[in-house]
């Protein structure tokens, strides 16, 4: 582009197109991978990554796929507004073979006997979904099927699924409540916020080949007023600002050459920078806050680290920083244990971690918790407090309410209601029986 040399770049910083080399790696963004990358040890369950157009779901499936071990093979559908049929093809072409002209059942044979030859060759597969808000309820229970294919040791597919926030909504109507209840990860990628925007901008330059500042401080409180934070909206801003700049001959980019930008593109400010927006963001917040159903207590020699609560979903506990409960320890692992909660009430297990999860001396994989349980991990342990008041609590509240009323005093005027109203059922019931 003319002004690559202008600006001594070596390559256009701001492609929409997907380009892992630019990928910035935002806590959110780490996480998301992480998340993915599990689905090769842990062989039961969907990954679920949503997130809103331009927020860098596709270069992140692409790094992620990039760095593969040669021992994994995967299969990427992106075109998803297809028939079961349809999609049990493109996933079959995918793998290398050519399954036109079949019946599904020939197609989910063909796919059953690939997937056990690749286990038997010490091979893991990998389906990816781009695109996933699209597939119509058949094809997810198509998904859902297939993914129960097994041996008699484990599942053999593990499957990815990323799309648009709809794949959230998609996926919690009552229909697919089977589909949901393989989900072992769900995480949503959100904007990027101020210092993350940034270091966003600053690191795409730094790749491209810049040397310097090549925008001004005074500039980003401005895109990310107009970008709102998603990666493709700054790409658009700044990739129209050096436009600007250039066209002007300037040496770096300015915040005049920002306003400039945002008037050729007829940008508004970004709705999460509206008033509307931060008001229902507080609502939700508080209906988030109110709805929390697990606690927990960290502890280390029996001293209280950390008193964390969490609406019902999924948490993390490990090493890693980008966890919902990180512990800062050796003994445990990256990614030790989850934490799900539900309808159900609370499960603990163990992702494959180097030193294990213990309900008192026994080593549990999976575990259902109570109220008041301490699981170790290491030197640390973790004390579960369930914040929902069980229904027995509730019915033995309301017993002893009706129990107080009856048992407190009554003064005179409701003795002498009671005892009138005691003498007129007693003269009804004489009237009834001479009648």
């Amino acid at each position: 582009m003319s002004y690559l040399s202008h600006f001594n770049l070596q390559e256009q910083p701001f492609r929409l197109t997907p380009d892992p080399d630019f990928l910035y790696w935002s806590k959110q963004h780490a996480r998301a991978k992480a998340y993915m990358e599990s689905t090769i040890w842990l062989a039961d369950g969907f990954v679920v990554i949503t997130g809103e157009i331009g927020s860098g779901k596709t270069t992140l499936l692409q790094s992620f796929l990039s760095e593969l071990e040669e021992d994994v093979v995967y299969a990427v559908v992106s075109q998803t507004q297809l028939t079961p049929t349809q999609f049990l093809q493109a996933v079959l072409t995918e793998f290398g073979f050519k399954p036109f002209n079949k019946r599904k059942v020939e197609l989910l044979d063909m796919l059953n006997m690939f997937l056990i030859e690749q286990y038997s060759s010490g091979k893991k597969v990998v389906l990816i979904v781009d695109e996933a808000q699209n597939l119509t309820h058949k094809v997810l229970e198509e998904i859902r099927l297939i993914s129960g294919i097994e041996t008699h040791k484990e599942k053999v597919l593990r499957i990815i699924l990323a799309g648009q926030p709809e794949l959230r909504e998609t996926l919690d109507t009552h229909g697919l409540k089977q589909l949901v209840q393989r989900v072992r990860l769900r995480f949503h990628l959100g904007p990027l916020d101020r210092r993350e925007m940034q270091e966003y901008v600053e690191h795409r330059l730094k790749v491209a080949g810049a040397i310097g500042k090549l925008f001004g401080e005074d500039t980003f409180d401005t895109i990310h007023r107009y970008s709102g934070g998603v990666p493709r909206l700054i790409n658009t801003l700044c990739d129209t600002a050096l436009l600007c700049a250039f066209a002007d001959q300037r040496e770096s980019v300015g915040l005049d050459d920002v306003m400039s930008a945002i008037a050729e593109l007829d940008w508004e400010e970004h709705e999460s920078n509206t008033g509307i927006f931060n008001k229902l963001q507080q609502i939700q917040d508080r209906q988030t806050e109110s709805s929390d159903v697990t606690g927990i207590q960290v502890l280390s020699d029996g001293e209280v680290l950390e008193e964390l609560t969490f609406p019902p979903g999924r948490i993390i506990v490990g090493r890693s920083s980008d966890n919902e409960i990180f512990i800062k320890s050796k003994f445990v692992s990256r990614h030790h244990a989850q934490i799900v909660s539900d309808d159900d009430g609370c499960l603990i297990e163990d992702l494959n971690s180097t030193n294990g999860v213990f309900i008192g001396e026994k080593q549990v994989k999976k575990y259902r918790l109570q109220d008041g349980d301490i699981v170790s991990l290491g030197v640390h342990e973790l004390v579960y407090h369930d914040l929902r008041q069980p229904e027995e609590a509730i019915e033995d509240q309301l017993d002893n309410t009706a129990a107080n009323e009856l048992d407190e005093p009554l003064d005179d005027a409701d003795e002498e209601a009671l005892e009138n109203s005691l003498d007129e059922e007693e003269t009804d019931d004489q009237e009834s029986v001479v009648n």
